[in-house]
């Protein structure tokens, strides 16, 4: 493991951890502009994250969800305190705070970790991916009947057009499960399930999980099967074990 690879697992753990303090116990929220809520835990974790990150690699930027960052700057590192506020708010533990480092706008290196859960995935460029210190790879069904796929919630699959494609995709699954956010996509780098399709999201939900999925022997694309980082807006993110894939995109192309 590399020295900034070692760093990011130990700062996206005590972040993590941070979080555990409020998780269930009827935190506040607030609203943000986006609809979306947001406590003093996603601003807590960020905040640590930046500060270790601020001592440990001085002057390196940050994207992050709740300070924000300059989105064209192509080397940095990218930071969701909490991925799942959502989940976290109702007391579900499939949240996770992530952390990667891009460059050139592409993530090498990426960490989730699922403090609720006590789960942690790490993966770094031509290292594979890691989970709970064995290694991790994706599942080797070939089709869809039978799989299990995942998305990130019914109402965003209607709301931007995905709800047709993803019928036809429910109707040959053995299951569609809606454990959404990055554990879905984590369940598909572990071999837990063969699929995770979140129809509209941000860098900091994406960064971490692409290079974990692929470095799983996965693929993470956008829905027409392009890459999904190289968009700057309107991100999507389609991920597989690889063998579903063009069954998931050709449910989608219809």
């Amino acid at each position: 493991m590399s020295p900034r690879l070692a760093f990011a697992v130990d700062a996206a753990t005590v972040a993590g951890r941070f979080t555990l303090a409020h998780f269930q116990t009827g935190v506040a929220r607030e609203t943000k502009a986006d609809e979306t809520p947001v406590t003093v835990a996603d601003k807590g974790a960020e905040r640590i994250i930046r500060e270790l990150i601020a001592e440990a690699f001085p002057g390196e930027h940050i994207l992050g969800e709740e300070e924000g960052g300059d989105a064209q700057v192509p080397d940095r590192w990218v930071v969701d305190p909490i991925d799942g506020t959502k989940s976290f708010v109702s007391g579900v533990p499939l949240y996770a705070t992530l952390i990667s480092y891009e460059r050139d706008f592409q993530p090498v290196l990426g960490v989730a970790f699922f403090p609720a859960l006590d789960e942690l995935l790490y993966a770094g460029a031509g290292e594979g991916t890691y989970w709970n210190g064995r290694v991790a790879q994706v599942s080797t069904k070939k089709e869809i009947a039978g799989s299990v796929v995942c998305c990130g919630g019914h109402r965003s699959m209607i709301k931007h057009g995905r709800w047709p494609g993803f019928e036809k995709i429910a109707a040959q699954a053995m299951a569609t499960r809606t454990w959404s956010d990055a554990y879905g996509h984590a369940l598909v780098a572990t071999g837990r399930v063969e699929a995770m399709v979140d129809p509209i999201v941000t860098r900091w939900d994406l960064s971490a999980m692409a290079i974990i999925v692929e470095e799983a022997g996965g693929k993470f694309t956008s829905f027409d099967g392009s890459p999904s980082l190289v968009r700057k807006d309107d991100l999507q993110a389609l991920s597989s074990n690889g063998l579903v894939h063009r069954e998931l995109i050709e449910a989608f192309s219809g």
